[in-house]
């Protein structure tokens, strides 16, 4: 059998491996897959409901890593992988995204000599003071496999000097989840339960340091929201980095959100549901720029750089910085009616697992069994 390693460190982990699990099961005479989920994020909601509800592999193992600085995470993260496939080698390793597990994890096989494969590879901000962009390129570096996800990651790769033959263009195995789960997000009952009606909000999300880690900032954000709140109602799910910043900043009423609907992380589901009626979305997420092209919603990503710049140049993404007041000008020019008309994004098109798992049958399953 050829044995097949697939990292997760997080929730959103699963939703980019799960079409390859579900992909590579066509071949299960052939390939044995071991899920290895790191815990490097604790996620109270990942219950067993939560694999079964959305069709997503359990892990075979859970390393429980937890929380940590970057540098005690990864280390943590890399002696306890070694270990692991040190005791049971697999012939291949597949990391998604750019989380810390998916550096530590590729580095550690390199250094065991198993094949690497990153899916979406190539994905590039060039923001060095972003933790995940020095994953990513990492990742990439020691990879013998780069699946990416758009032209952008082909040119990025190919202009830091990889050899085409390992690039792969197979799509965005995100954009299968979110197609694949779409009629169950569908039946969600979370507009409801916040009070809000379809196409009568916008949705917020805001996570990075660049926006929540400085107090001043964080204040100016909020009382931007309050200010656009007052031309349509906000729904805002709050990261725990943003809840835990957001106590006792000063400035901020709370009779000022009476327009903005503050929640609890919201399930993938429900998520997808607020994400798919939301008049306009504004983030700093990057895979929420995905799914926002994906499902044809207006997009304002508060950031100074993009991963992907597809989601902009053919997505329905626009880049509008972290200044406050340019990112509420800009929402108000959509509420008034300055939509993106974006177009199909080649590839995301709910198939990209299947292209994953069908070069790694022909390419290297057939090749290690003949």
């Amino acid at each position: 059998m050829f044995k097949i390693d697939l990292i997760a460190g997080a929730r959103p982990n699963f939703m980019k491996i799960g079409p390859i699990h579900h992909a590579l099961q066509k071949y299960a005479d052939k390939i044995q897959i071991r899920v290895v989920h790191t815990g490097q994020h604790y996620d109270q909601n990942m219950s067993t409901i939560f694999f079964e509800q959305l069709g997503l592999p359990k892990p075979d193992i859970s390393l429980n890593i937890g929380s940590a600085t970057h540098a005690h995470q990864t280390g943590k993260i890399m002696m306890a992988y070694e270990d692991l496939i040190i005791g049971d080698k697999p012939d291949l390793l597949l990391v998604v995204g750019d989380v810390n597990s998916t550096m530590a994890c590729a580095l550690v096989a390199a250094k065991l000599n198993v094949p690497v494969g990153h899916v979406e590879a190539g994905l590039r901000s060039f923001d060095w003071e972003m933790p995940e962009e020095v994953n990513r390129v990492v990742a990439d570096r020691v990879s013998n496999f780069l699946f990416t996800t758009c032209d952008d990651g082909d040119v990025n790769l190919i202009r830091e000097g990889f050899d085409t033959h390992q690039i792969v263009l197979v799509g965005n195995t995100m954009i299968d989840s979110v197609f694949r789960l779409l009629p169950q997000a569908e039946k969600s009952k979370i507009l409801k339960k916040i009070g809000v009606k379809p196409r009568e909000y916008v949705l917020t999300t805001l996570h990075r340091p660049s926006n929540v880690d400085n107090p001043d900032d964080l204040r100016q954000l909020m009382q931007m929201l309050v200010k656009l709140s007052k031309k349509m109602p906000i729904v805002f799910p709050v990261h725990p980095r943003t809840k835990n910043k957001m106590i006792g900043l000063e400035g901020i009423k709370e009779e000022d959100f009476r327009n903005i609907h503050l929640t609890e992380p919201l399930s993938y589901l429900d998520f997808v549901k607020c994400q798919k009626e939301a008049f306009l979305v504004v983030t700093d997420s990057g895979g929420v720029q995905e799914e926002t092209s994906a499902l044809g919603v207006q997009c304002l990503t508060a950031r100074e750089n993009t991963e992907r710049p597809v989601t902009i140049t053919k997505g329905t993404n626009r880049l509008v910085g972290t200044d406050p007041d340019e990112i509420y000008h800009a929402a108000v020019a959509v509420l008034n009616g300055d939509i993106k008309a974006g177009i199909p994004i080649p590839l995301w098109d709910g198939n990209a697992g299947e292209r994953i798992a069908d070069y790694i049958m022909k390419n290297l399953v057939n090749a290690a069994t003949q």
